[in-house]
């Protein structure tokens, strides 16, 4: 785990991608973040900017698992991003070359990881100013 908050520590910002089980985040994914959130008042994700996607093959795109996950982080300290991206029916979404086949769908992933973007670079402009 010291690999993984080193990781984190070094990183801008994360973007976590999860799919649903049982109506919300697969266990590792919990047990990673926990992980990550200790020390309480030295976690890694403290103040870590930070943006949810998730899928499914059922309509609602993992919605469920999406705001469970944004949820964790939130209580894990990370600056959650406002913007989510949920994608239902999920083998039915990309084109054969692996892209978005959906515009809107586009759309809406060029948006989060542009909040992304744009959480992860305010830091860095508060320092300079």
């Amino acid at each position: 785990m010291t690999d993984l908050r080193q990781v984190i520590a070094e990183a801008d910002g994360l973007l976590f991608a999860t799919p649903e089980y049982n109506g919300s985040v697969p266990g590792q994914l919990k047990n990673a973040i926990d992980w990550a959130s200790r020390p309480p008042r030295g976690s890694v994700l403290q103040g870590k900017p930070a943006a949810v996607i998730s899928a499914s093959p059922t309509p609602y795109g993992a919605a469920w698992a999406q705001a469970d996950l944004r949820k964790i982080l939130k209580i894990a300290g990370a600056d959650v991003c406002d913007s989510g991206l949920a994608v239902p029916r999920v083998s039915g979404q990309f084109s054969q070359g692996g892209l978005l086949a959906d515009p809107a769908m586009n759309r809406g992933f060029t948006q989060v990881i542009a909040d992304l973007l744009t959480r992860a670079a305010a830091p860095a402009a508060r320092q300079a100013a």
